[in-house]
């Protein structure tokens, strides 16, 4: 083994849970001539801990490993590789990696997370030097151009953020990231923001130069230790590299950037909650208008986005609005990468240009159910997102036209449920989750979702069940219409599809009758 010399091991919190910090510590004890390279993971999860290697052929792989099978792999020469049964060949060759569209997450798993000469070597900084030359308004144009929709869950085009902000009459303007990812089943941002940091730098300082607005914050949930540890040491880095601070890169524009630790609250993913706990209050939501845009954070106008719509920026820039507007389908530009989760065999990153179905996801590139039982339900969209059957499966995922059968996109989480699934208790703890994440401002989410809860245990119980049944629905809609956010607005999504496409499960038949038995 004495010829190669890289060799690539994630330090992604996922893969460390799975060992690869063992796995690379026994490829120290080697003590040769060559280099550990410590990566984000390249999202195939099953194969965690995935060591590769550089060769003549390209970076190989072997995985999933542990630190025992290193020995064995390091007296391999290349013409032995294929006879370790864990021997995957030519990483970019692997159908899951090599049929993805991957705009957002090139770097990931490529290189040093925390290297900037790695991170210009594929392209980065190149938007940014870009947007130094153009006037702030050519920047939001571009932006605007290209599509870019928020990837946080609302969809709605950034560029009109960016605008209303660049346009607002104010000295101080922000610019936040909402990197409180809480959505079950979703881990694209942390994967990001371990794997690729400076992408994310890069966009925020682009927002900035964007919008006018000299200082940002980045506010990561506390569950993601490693996040912020990466965030803060990347930030340190590109201050020192002179690509923040208040030169950047020589000249007149200024940008900082600083890490804010969140404290646990789902509600603090919606951006108003999100401002109040970064001003040091309690994150409950703000009544609409005034909007973020115009009277954000410290009451001055905010740029708030979430970290897969940032790291699209740099792209854009790079390549200009067409570039990124070829991908996608409608109104739903450019990629998302989907995170694949529940009982699935293949869980991981995919990320695909909109138009790609739920069948292609979960089965041609997800392997379909781990357990080997048939797929029952996909809830696309987080622990609030509607539960999606079979009949919808060959739907092209684009944000219309998923609203149209009431379905979300949301941060592209996909998790998948097999037959053993029970959907009425599924939809209990849609409820009980909001009854428990509710900020409390508003009666409907902070009442509703904890009668919703008491309702549904009736009708599993078949008390009154045809005016329990109308009584949820009802409850669904009062919450639907009368929550101040989507926290209390969106509970209703997996009720009533469970409701909806799943009758049986709570007793009741397609038209709302009691099943007999």
């Amino acid at each position: 083994m004495s010829n190669f010399k890289k060799f690539y091991i994630s330090k992604d919190a996922l893969s460390e849970s799975l060992g690869s910090n063992q796995v690379a510590k026994k490829l120290e004890s080697h003590q040769q001539d060559f280099e550990i390279i410590r990566t984000g993971s390249r999202g195939m999860f099953w194969l965690e801990p995935l060591l590769e290697i550089d060769t003549i052929m390209g970076r190989v792989g072997f995985g999933p490993i542990t630190e025992n099978d290193v020995d064995a792999i390091m007296k391999l020469d290349e013409s032995e590789f294929k006879n370790h049964k864990n021997y995957l060949g030519v990483i970019n060759d692997i159908p899951f990696l090599a049929n993805q569209n991957r705009l957002t997450f090139k770097r990931v798993g490529l290189i040093d997370p925390l290297s900037i000469e790695q991170y210009c070597s594929y392209d980065g900084f190149v938007g940014l030097k870009k947007a130094l030359e153009m006037d702030s308004s050519k920047i939001v144009s571009e932006v605007l151009d290209s599509g870019l929709r928020g990837r946080g869950g609302a969809a709605f085009p950034a560029g009109i953020k960016w605008k209303t902000v660049n346009e607002a009459n104010e000295e101080k303007k922000y610019v936040v990231c909402n990197a409180d990812e809480g959505d079950s089943g979703t881990f694209a941002d942390r994967m990001t923001m371990e794997g690729d940091p400076f992408s994310l730098i890069e966009g925020m300082t682009i927002a900035g130069l964007a919008s006018g607005a000299t200082m940002g914050y980045i506010y990561i949930r506390s569950e993601y230790p490693h996040a912020i540890n990466t965030m803060e040491k990347a930030i340190a880095l590109a201050n020192n590299e002179n690509y923040l601070g208040e030169s950047i890169l020589g000249t007149k524009k200024n940008f900082q950037l600083e890490v804010r630790k969140a404290a646990g609250s789902y509600v603090c993913g919606e951006e108003t909650a999100m401002l109040e706990s970064l001003e040091g209050r309690r994150g409950i939501v703000r009544a609409k208008p005034p909007i973020p845009a115009l009277n954000g954070l410290f009451g001055k106008p905010t740029v708030v986005n979430n970290v897969l719509t940032f790291t699209s920026v740099p792209l854009i820039l790079a390549k200009g609005a067409s570039y990124f507007k070829n991908y996608g389908i409608g109104r739903s530009t450019g990629t998302l990468p989907f995170q694949l989760a529940g009982n699935i065999k293949h869980g991981g990153i995919y990320e695909k240009a909109f138009g790609v179905t739920l069948r292609e996801l979960v089965f041609d590139i997800g392997g379909g159910t781990k357990s080997g039982l048939p797929v029952k339900a996909i809830q696309v969209g987080g622990p609030l997102g509607s539960y999606i059957p079979e009949e919808k499966w060959d739907i092209p995922i684009d944000y219309e036209k998923y609203i149209e059968f009431g379905g979300v996109v949301g941060h592209g989480g996909v998790v998948v449920h097999d037959s053993n699934a029970n959907l009425a208790e599924l939809a209990k703890y849609a409820m009980e989750f909001c009854a428990v994440e509710s900020c409390g401002k508003c009666t409907p989410c902070r009442i509703g979702s904890t009668r919703g809860v008491e309702v549904i245990e009736r009708i599993q119980k078949k008390e009154n069940l045809d005016e329990n049944v109308v009584l949820l629905k009802d409850l669904c809609d009062v919450m639907e219409k009368g929550s101040l956010c989507a926290m209390g607005g969106m509970t209703p999504f997996p009720v009533n599809s469970a409701l909806k496409y799943y009758p049986e499960d709570f007793g009741i038949t397609s038209d709302n009758k009691a099943l007999t038995n």
